[in-house]
């Protein structure tokens, strides 16, 4: 029994085919590059951190201006076609940091470019982002209600 779905005869037998003819999934190089990749670009955003406070930038218009930075990058190399190439190596290692979010507004825009940037990109851009936008706004919400809640019980 697998969840509350038992199964059949056949779906064993379906089962078994798909992993004789599935290739193995090299699991630990998958965790490497994916902590490598991630820690990377973490990295990067600690280097643009050091650098904007380097050049003189208050820390408050930096802790906006690193994940901004990350964003845009993100996006540029998700419309010139590499953060795929990346994406497809690390996997969760840059789907995961801000940079995956960037992709997910990005990469469905992109899509649509050849029916035109208002009807195409302009209409498809939030297609991921829009659900998520929302699910963050509410979550938030609801997390500062409660907190306020637990503040105000407390003291």
């Amino acid at each position: 029994m697998r969840g509350s779905v038992f199964l059949l005869p056949e779906n064993n037998v379906y089962d078994s085919l798909v992993k004789s003819v599935s290739p193995p999934s090299p699991k630990i190089k998958d965790f490497l590059l994916a902590f490598f990749i991630g820690g990377t670009i973490c990295t990067i955003g600690q280097l643009l951190f050091i650098y904007y406070e380097y050049i003189g930038i208050s820390g408050e218009i930096i802790k906006m201006l690193v994940p901004v930075t990350l964003v845009f990058a993100a996006a540029l190399l998700t419309g010139i076609g590499v953060f795929d190439k990346i994406a497809k190596r690390a996997g969760a290692g840059t789907l995961v940091p801000i940079t995956g979010f960037a992709n997910a507004v990005a990469a469905p825009a992109i899509e649509f470019k050849n029916e035109g940037y208002i009807l195409g990109v302009g209409a498809n851009l939030f297609k991921i982002a829009g659900p998520v936008i929302a699910y963050g706004t509410l979550t938030s919400i609801i997390y500062g209600i409660v907190y306020f809640i637990i503040k105000s019980i407390a003291g």
